[in-house]
């Protein structure tokens, strides 16, 4: 596996890392808890050494699986989560955004209590929150830095201005946005950015949420609780419509006898 450095920092992660929100939260219904265990742990020996996860996962439960898988394996691994949602304590339920710095604190001690961990190796800003100015973020992150319970601090969709702002106050190690072959909107303005901030770049849905693996076509059927139902892209017409993409990777991959993925 290869090594990869998070922009110009010292944070060092596999070149391809484990998104774990699918073990609990949005594409169905969770897996079994001890089948996410061994998977982690399998990731771990093939020489992924980047999970990432969140609170608003599950909620909360993700963050729980990845603490148990890895608590073995603790000086082995990244651990990257995330903050920024309003979430009620009993039910998880979302109530919106919340980045305010008491907050921040706040979910950072919980997510430290879940991951079975002294400090969070990547903190990102889940979503930017218009309420609360970015530089306040980056600032309560800073201290969260200088106390030992976080290392590096990140951001996740967004803008170029906000990433600009936020790194004067506190260097921003990695911006975490959607990429792949059939979402390219970064290339226009955000890549040119963190490449003269020198801030890493962490593509989530690199295989377009599945799309791109061949598994899925016009008629394939989503669980009642998979989040994709409600994605324009994911509609039977715009599957069918984007089929295209797919069969030509379908014979890229043959003629490398490699899966698409």
């Amino acid at each position: 596996m290869q090594k990869r450095k998070l922009g110009n920092s010292d944070l060092k992660v596999s070149a391809i890392g484990l998104g774990c929100m699918g073990l609990s939260h949005g594409y169905g219904p969770a897996t079994d808890t001890q089948d996410a265990i061994t998977l982690i742990r399998t990731a771990v020996e093939r020489g992924v050494t980047f999970f990432d996860t969140a609170e608003v996962y599950g909620p909360f439960t993700n963050e729980k699986v990845v603490g148990e898988a890895l608590a073995p394996l603790r000086d082995q691994v990244v651990i990257a989560t995330k903050f920024g949602f309003d979430l009620d304590p009993n039910t998880g339920a979302q109530r919106g955004l919340n980045s305010r710095p008491e907050h921040i604190k706040q979910v950072a001690e919980a997510s430290l209590r879940r991951l079975k961990t002294d400090v969070i190796d990547l903190f990102y800003q889940h979503r930017v929150d218009p309420n609360v100015p970015i530089e306040d973020v980056a600032e309560t992150v800073k201290g969260l830095i200088q106390e030992g319970k976080v290392k590096h601090f990140g951001l996740s969709e967004a803008g170029v201005r906000t990433i600009r702002r936020a790194h004067a106050v506190q260097p921003v190690t990695a911006l975490q946005s959607e990429y792949s072959l059939w979402w390219r909107e970064p290339e226009a303005e955000v890549l040119p950015t963190l490449e003269e901030l020198e801030i890493g770049f962490v593509p989530f849905s690199p295989l377009g949420k599945g799309f791109l693996t061949g598994a899925i076509n016009a008629s394939t059927t989503f669980d009642s609780t998979d989040f994709r139902n409600t994605v324009p892209r994911f509609t039977p017409g715009a599957r069918k419509a984007n089929q295209a993409l797919v069969d030509l990777l379908g014979q890229i991959a043959a003629r490398k006898q490699v899966t698409p993925a």
